[in-house]
C-alpha cells in the first residue's frame, strides 16, 4: 500500500477486449469522467491503463483501484495479487461491465454463447449472466446507512442496461443496491445477448436482483455498481432497445443513460469517497 504522504494513489483501468478496443462502450468519455471525478474528490495520483497487464506492478504503489471494464478480466495470477492487496487493506470501484469477462460457445453445440466463471468473479464477488435490452427501471437503495448510499432517494429511475448479477460471496456482502423491475418470468433477458441455464441473479422472491454492493475481504473491500452504460454512434453495438426507452425498440446512436441521472453520479462520487476513506 502506498502511503507517500496525503496524496491518494489511484490505478483507473477502463477498456474494452481486444485489447485496444471500445467493445460497445464509450470508454473514453467514461475515462475522462472518473479521472474528474477523482480529481474532484481530493488530492490524487492517478495512473490509466486499458486492461489488467500491469496490475500486479501497479497494485502496491496504489491506494484504490478503479474499473470500467467490457471483456478485460484479471489473470490467476493478478487475481492472487488482487485479493492479497485487498486482505491488506486495499479499496476496489468496479464499475458496470467489470462482472463479464470471457464468452464461451454452448457445450451442446446450439447456436449462441455464454459467460465462463473465473477466479476473477470469486475475488470481485459477483458473475454477470446478461442483461436484456436498455430500458427504464427503478433502482432501490437497499441499505440506507452506508456511505456509498448516503444522500440517495429511496428510488431513482434510470435508463440503463439491467444487469442479471449471481453474488458469489453472500456471506462477506452487504446488498446497496437492487431492481424488482424484472420479474423471473420475463423473457427478454433470453431472447438477447448471452445465454444462461438457470437465472441465478434473483432472489427467492422472484423479483429482487442486486445491481450493487460492497463485499468484504480480509481489511479490504470492492464495492461494485452495475449501472453505467454508454455508446456513441461509432461505440453503439446494441441492436435494439426496450419500448420504455423508445416505442419503436429503436437504439439511439448516443446514449448516456446513468451518466445523466442525478442518483448516478450521486453514487459514483459517494463510491470514490468510499474508496479513498480507506488510505
Amino acid at each position: 500500500m502506498a502511503d507517500t504522504d496525503s496524496t491518494t494513489r489511484v490505478h483507473l483501468i477502463a477498456g474494452g477486449f481486444p485489447v485496444g478496443s471500445h467493445a460497445g462502450h464509450d470508454i473514453d468519455r467514461v475515462r475522462l469522467d472518473l479521472l474528474g471525478l477523482l480529481s474532484n474528490a481530493g488530492p490524487t495520483w492517478t495512473s490509466v491503463s486499458t486492461d489488467y497487464h500491469d496490475l500486479v506492478a501497479r497494485l502496491p504503489k496504489s491506494d484504490f483501484l478503479v474499473t470500467y471494464v467490457a471483456g478485460p478480466m484479471p489473470d490467476a495470477a493478478q487475481c492472487d495479487a488482487l485479493r492479497g492487496w485487498l486482505e491488506q487493506g486495499g479499496r476496489w470501484l468496479a464499475l458496470h461491465g467489470t462482472t463479464g469477462g470471457k464468452t464461451v460457445p454452448l457445450a451442446d453445440g446450439r447456436p449462441g454463447r455464454m459467460m465462463q466463471r473465473s477466479p476473477h468473479h470469486d475475488v470481485l464477488g459477483a458473475f454477470f449472466l446478461n442483461h436484456p435490452p436498455i430500458r427504464r427501471f427503478q433502482v432501490e437503495r437497499a441499505d440506507a446507512e452506508h456511505r456509498v448510499t448516503d444522500g440517495l432517494p429511496a428510488s431513482f429511475e434510470v435508463a440503463d442496461e439491467l444487469y442479471l448479477l449471481e453474488l458469489t460471496a453472500p456471506e462477506d456482502t452487504t446488498v446497496l443496491l437492487t431492481t424488482r423491475d424484472l420479474p423471473a418470468d420475463d423473457e427478454a433477458p433470453r431472447k438477447f445477448g448471452f445465454t444462461y441455464d438457470e437465472d441465478t441473479s434473483i432472489a427467492a422472491d422472484g423479483e429482487t436482483r442486486v445491481l450493487g454492493y460492497e463485499r468484504r475481504l480480509g481489511d479490504g473491500a470492492v464495492t461494485y455498481i452495475g449501472l453505467g452504460h454508454r455508446h456513441t454512434p461509432t461505440t453503439n453495438i446494441q441492436p435494439w432497445v426496450h419500448e420504455s426507452v423508445d416505442p419503436d425498440g429503436t437504439t439511439p446512436l448516443s446514449f448516456s443513460g446513468p451518466w445523466e441521472t442525478a442518483g448516478f453520479r450521486r453514487l459514483l462520487e459517494n463510491a470514490i469517497a468510499w474508496g479513498m476513506s480507506a488510505r
